[in-house]
């Protein structure tokens, strides 16, 4: 280490690529931001163009410079993280395969249904802790290689999003142990697994698959071409993170020594994950969700995945933006989500129930079906838009604890982060719908926090991931917030015929689809 006092995190999410400065001591210095785009087209593609997610990595990094005082000669490491699954083909020259499939593309449920047939899947299961869904590339591949074969013969390597990053940072070719393992790989030992790949029919397709890094262990330097693109000093060490869903979930608290701990990610998705030793993994019997490594020795987290979370309230308050607009009333979206916690306090609990299951791509969890389609049950004159705003809050939550429940046991604690847990009203919803107390994280960009603090343990600035938590983690969670008593015996009485109603609904949803 020089006398550099910045690490900058790189997380290039689904809707936003962000560049954050933080101190050594984890404080957030500055953050840089470039929208997204992705493209979707017929037969449930979801594609991005690779080129584009570098050039706008690239762009935050410089527009992160240009609110940081000599950034380049400060920055003593760069920590790469982003969006999960999907796959990021690379041929020669390194140069893309034409446009990555994301994470949100569907193609693959056909796929997806003939491989949980395959005599190997319940090993695969056992093996990855993770259940097969459209989202993954183990999945994309297996649809590629059937249906897309010129793709997969023309590339020289299959990563992931963080994983393309690295390569235009460092031109090394190379993924981590929480993709690899919950891909192609067995979380015991956080390799590649033989088995795996034969259960997702890819043996003449290994070659594909890059080598397997460390990040708190190895780093590459940031080449001359990359130094030149960024503005930032060549030979800076470079972090590949893990996948955003365990960096956000450790820079928000998830782990922090604690037993029984667990973390909610409410975004546009819901990821819920459950910090445990290997040995405590319970394996569900419907075989759903997934298993990532933390990077702590000996930890991994359990996970369980909403296609959408506030994607739902998204799609509710857009109903009414275009309603009012069509009549001439100007009502943006932040005006509307200004108001929600109104809406929320004045609604009854429970008067209706709401299945969140608004993607396009169906659900991942705690069950997997492509067809999946969301619904209000109970709807009478009576009702309101606040009662429908309430009514999907209350279904993040029961989905939320559906996650929970299939992990095992529900936690003794959760850990909160995404913009929505800032309404105190939501967070009272979530706590009493999952039954368990709750703290919020005041980190503002906590996937990037997760990545740089694992550049932190990489450079020595810390010598382990529990030291550098106590310092960068625990002073930014606030107290916990207990559930309400009344409200939690509310959806205790409710959530057994949430569950019933989703366990009833797959015909309705497969006779629609005919249409």
């Amino acid at each position: 280490m020089d006398s550099g006092d910045i690490i900058l995190g790189l997380d290039s999410g689904t809707s936003v690529v962000k560049a954050v400065a933080f101190d050594l001591e984890g404080t957030q210095l500055a953050c840089a931001s470039v929208r997204n785009s992705y493209y979707r087209s017929e037969g449930g593609a979801a594609q991005q163009s690779m080129s584009q997610t570098w050039q706008d990595a690239v762009t935050a990094i410089r527009k992160l410079g240009e609110r940081v005082d000599n950034l380049a000669a400060r920055v003593v490491a760069v920590a790469v993280t982003a969006q999960g699954d999907g796959s990021w083909l690379v041929g020669a020259n390194n140069q893309p395969i034409g446009d990555a499939w994301i994470w949100l593309d569907a193609r693959a449920a056909p796929t997806v249904e003939k491989l949980n047939q395959h005599p190997l899947a319940a090993a695969r299961f056992s093996a990855t802790g993770t259940g097969l869904n459209t989202c993954q590339q183990g999945s994309q591949l297996a649809h590629m290689d059937h249906f897309y074969p010129e793709l997969l013969a023309n590339s020289e390597v299959a990563l992931h999003c963080k994983d393309w990053l690295y390569l235009n940072l460092t031109g090394i070719r190379a993924t981590d142990p929480s993709e690899a393992s919950f891909t192609f790989g067995n979380f015991r030992h956080q390799r590649y697994d033989d088995q795996v790949i034969a259960a997702l029919g890819l043996e003449q397709r290994r070659h594909l698959l890059p080598e397997i890094i460390e990040g708190t262990e190895t780093t590459h330097p940031l080449t001359a071409e990359a130094a030149q693109a960024t503005g930032l000093r060549a030979g800076t060490p470079i972090c590949l993170g893990y996948v955003d869903m365990a960096m956000t979930a450790l820079g928000a608290g998830v782990h922090t020594g604690e037993a029984n701990t667990a973390c909610s990610i409410v975004g546009s998705t819901g990821v819920h994950l459950r910090s445990v030793t290997i040995d405590e993994v319970w394996l569900n019997p419907a075989q759903t969700g997934y298993v990532i490594p933390l990077p702590w020795p000996g930890y991994v987290t359990q996970v369980q995945t909403n296609m959408a979370s506030t994607l739902n309230l998204d799609w509710l308050l857009n109903l009414a933006s275009d309603l009012l607009n069509s009549f001439g009333c100007e009502i943006d979206h932040g005006r509307l989500v200004g108001h929600i916690d109104r809406w929320l306090n004045a609604a009854k609990p429970g008067s209706l129930l709401y299945h969140p299951y608004i993607s396009i791509a169906g659900e991942r969890g705690p069950f997997v079906n492509a067809e999946a389609r969301a619904s209000f049950t109970g709807l009478s004159y009576t009702h309101n838009f606040g009662d429908l705003v309430r009514a999907v809050i209350e279904g993040i939550g029961f989905a939320a604890r559906d996650c929970y429940q299939a992990m095992g046991s529900l936690p003794g604690e959760i850990r909160l982060t995404g913009g929505a847990v800032r309404s105190q009203p939501l967070r009272q919803i979530l706590s009493a719908c999952i039954g368990a107390p709750v703290r919020i994280s005041q980190r503002d960009e906590a996937g990037a926090a997760g990545a740089a603090m694992m550049a932190a343990v990489a450079i020595g600035a810390y010598p382990s991931m529990e030291s550098c938590v106590k310092t960068w983690v625990m002073p930014l969670l606030d107290a916990p917030e207990a559930p309400a008593s009344e409200l939690m015996q509310r959806y205790n009485q409710l959530f057994p015929t949430y569950q019933q109603m989703r366990n009833d609904l797959p015909a309705a949803w497969h006779a629609l689809k005919q249409f």
